[in-house]
């Protein structure tokens, strides 16, 4: 069961992800979750670098999708201006919104990643979708809600979890 919450693809930002090599493994789509992966959980808006960045990840040809777990006020405001598809109050790790993601995107799982910065939401749904998970590094964390600092202490005992069983070493981040 603590297999479910390794990503298989550890970076400190969206920034560092290697997308010419995704692309080449056949990875057409790109599910990614809002708050503390793309911007802060504060932050209503893409910054200038992160539109560059979404903008280079469609010209490889990758399809975009945010799934969160945040209302649908919250990731309309960010996603109109992008012109990005969502699913909003996703209730992740349910696997149901992944599911959608697909469809909407018309991709299998074999042909999509994952990208987020909670173990317990987003690598947990995207691993038991069989997506291609990548975590993140929480971009401002002194802004996140009672759930998501509830799921940090939560993630914290799983790391502690999984280093005593050899599971994981911090060397794997790229």
């Amino acid at each position: 069961m603590l297999e479910k919450f390794i990503p298989k693809l550890r970076v400190n930002t969206v920034y560092d992800i290697d997308l010419e090599s995704l692309y080449a493994k056949g990875y057409r789509g790109i599910i990614t979750d809002l708050d503390n992966t793309l911007v802060g959980a504060k932050e209503p808006y893409a910054t200038p670098e992160l539109i560059t960045w979404l903008e280079g990840a469609k010209e490889f040809g990758f399809q975009i999708i945010i799934v969160s777990n945040n209302d649908e006020g919250r990731v309309s405001k960010f996603t109109n201006p992008l012109q990005i598809p969502f699913v909003h109050a996703a209730r992740k790790p349910r696997i149901r919104p992944f599911q959608r993601a697909l469809t909407l995107m018309k991709l299998s799982a074999a042909q999509t990643v994952v990208i987020g910065d909670q173990m317990m939401t987003d690598v947990l749904g995207g691993n038991r979708s069989g997506l291609f998970t990548i975590l993140v590094q929480p971009i401002a964390i002194h802004d996140e809600g009672f759930m998501t600092r509830f799921n940090r202490r939560m993630e914290k005992l799983i790391l502690r979890r999984l280093r005593n069983k050899g599971l994981w070493h911090e060397e794997e981040k790229q």
